[in-house]
């Protein structure tokens, strides 16, 4: 799964249900081109992780020819536009407050689980190998150590608590620990088996405390573009990003308590704002091969004859919309999947190694941004 003789990989970047259908957007303009079957590695965080949930569990259905899935729109599009089409987070927020022993993030796992990976365990995804799906990273934050923690299909990975190819994770419980957003849905409780974890050369018995009871939180706390694990195990780094700059508020909440969730989205927003700004250094300065777009990115700068539409209003509005898990009408839905594949169209075009493909046309052409 290379082009050429170089390994390529995607990191699908947070921000709830926009995230989803912005990278439902940019993935669609890949599997046209052929790259969506040559994927050496997806890594994914928060809303984000919802898309690539998806694909992973449909990806034995995918009918890969050169790259190219014909059957995509039916396995991946369709599920993760009704999926969006919902609102969970109220429900799951109640659900979770009112239940003694269940938090919202369990319930938010078990709405994952019946609507979308139906008992799919981490371990049922194919991994490597000619015909086999890419390696998946799913990121978390681990509210025990302060740093991510990661599942794949072969393994889970922690900086402190080391690795275990043996704990046993579903799809749905990966998935909802990465998009579990504080302080609604976080955290989400995971166990594990101690012993299932590789010893460390320094390991401590606290560990094993850490190891059995795992406390997680949206990996966007951490990474909210899903970065890290991706760029120095790829020759080319490919990243949809769906987050937008902070808004600008007159009269920003003063209460002791209610103040944290305006400084908990500006600690994120500087991270993100870092990460990205060192990836497009590192394109523009040649030490790195890839693309970045993001929902802010102004598809003039891009600088590509032919393409799909110019920025307007429709498209300004599109990085105002919400970052919740709530339900997204047809015309968000359609708007928000056409900029990421206008904007992955572009990007893509603009770096030369990136750029065959056939001609594009908007996925939605009910909602075109023109």
């Amino acid at each position: 799964m290379t082009i050429g003789n170089k390994s390529i990989g995607i990191a699908l970047s947070g921000n709830g249900f926009r995230a989803a259908l912005f990278g439902l957007g940019s993935l669609w303009r890949l599997n046209e081109i052929g790259l969506l079957g040559k994927l050496d590695h997806i890594s994914s965080v928060s809303g984000g992780s919802i898309l690539s949930g998806v694909l992973a569990h449909g990806w034995k259905q995918l009918d890969f020819v050169n790259g190219r899935a014909g059957n995509f729109v039916e396995v991946t599009a369709g599920p993760v536009q009704e999926f969006c089409s919902r609102t969970i987070d109220v429900e799951a927020a109640i659900l979770g407050m009112l239940t003694p022993f269940k938090t919202a993030g369990e319930y938010l796992s078990g709405r994952y689980d019946k609507e979308l990976f139906h008992g799919t365990m981490l371990r049922d995804i194919p991994v490597g190998g000619t015909g086999q799906a890419p390696k998946f990273s799913f990121h978390a934050t681990n509210m025990q150590t302060g740093g991510d923690f990661c599942f794949h299909q072969d393994m889970v990975t922690d900086h402190v608590l080391g690795i275990s190819c043996k704990a046993e994770f579903s799809l749905a419980d990966a998935v909802a620990a990465s998009s579990a957003y504080p302080p609604v849905f976080s955290p989400v409780i995971l166990h594990s088996d101690p012993s299932s974890w590789e010893k460390q050369p320094n390991d401590h018995t606290y560990l094993s405390d850490l190891r059995k009871r795992l406390v997680l939180a949206d990996g966007c706390i951490c990474d909210c573009m899903g970065l890290e694990s991706l760029v120095d195990e790829v020759d080319i780094v490919l990243a949809s990003d769906a987050g937008a700059h902070l808004e600008t508020i007159t009269r920003p909440l003063e209460d002791d308590i209610l103040q944290f969730r305006r400084i908990r989205d500006i600690l994120i927003d500087q991270t993100r704002a870092l990460r990205r700004q060192w990836l497009v250094d590192d394109l523009e300065a040649g030490r790195r091969q890839g693309a970045y777009w993001g929902i802010d990115t102004k598809i003039e700068d891009l600088m590509v004859t032919g393409a799909l539409t110019t920025d307007n209003t429709k498209t300004a509005r599109l990085e105002t919309l919400p970052t919740r898990k709530c339900g997204f009408d047809e015309r968000d839905q359609g708007r928000l999947i056409n900029w990421g594949y206008a904007l992955a169209d572009a990007a893509l075009r603009s770096r030369a190694e990136l750029a065959a493909g056939p001609e594009a046309t908007w996925p939605v052409p009910e909602w075109h941004l023109n």
